[in-house]
C-alpha cells in the first residue's frame, strides 16, 4: 500500500516517522549497525537508548574477555547473540513504529494548503 506523502512542515516529527521506509528502517538497524534505522527515522531517543543497552551488553562482554578484572562467573558467556536479539528487537520495533505512523498519516487530519478552497 503505497500512500501519498508530502511534508507539509518538514519539522514534525510525526510526519518524517511516517515519509520513511517501515523496511528500510527496519534494514537499517541490522545490517550496518545497531540504531542506524532510528538514525534514518530521526528518532533521536530510541537510538541513544539502543546505543547505550549495547555498549552496557559489550561492556559486559569486555569484562568477561578480562577475567583479572572480576569478572570470572561469567565464563562461557557469549555477548553475540544478545546483540543479535537486540538487532531484531530493534529492527521489529522500527518497522511497527513506521507502519503505525503511515497508518494514523492517512487518517490524521491534514492542514489546508494555500489555494485550496474552505
Amino acid at each position: 500500500m503505497t500512500l501519498p506523502m508530502t511534508l507539509d512542515d518538514p519539522s514534525n516529527p510525526k510526519q518524517i516517522l511516517a515519509g520513511s521506509a517501515p523496511w528500510l528502517a527496519a534494514c537499517l538497524n541490522v545490517a550496518p549497525g545497531l540504531g542506524a534505522g532510528y538514525i534514518y527515522q530521526r528518532r533521536w531517543r530510541a537510538y541513544w537508548i539502543t546505543v547505550a543497552v549495547s555498549g552496557v551488553w559489550l561492556g559486559v562482554g569486555v569484562l568477561h574477555a578480562f577475567p583479572a578484572m572480576g569478572a570470572s562467573e561469567l565464563e562461557g558467556w557469549n555477548p553475540v547473540p544478545g546483540v543479535l536479539g537486540l538487532a531484531a528487537f530493534t529492527a521489529g520495533e522500527a518497522f511497527l513504529a513506521g507502519r503505525r505512523a503511515r497508518m494514523n498519516w492517512g487518517s490524521a487530519p491534514r492542514a489546508r494548503q494555500p489555494g485550496q478552497g474552505v
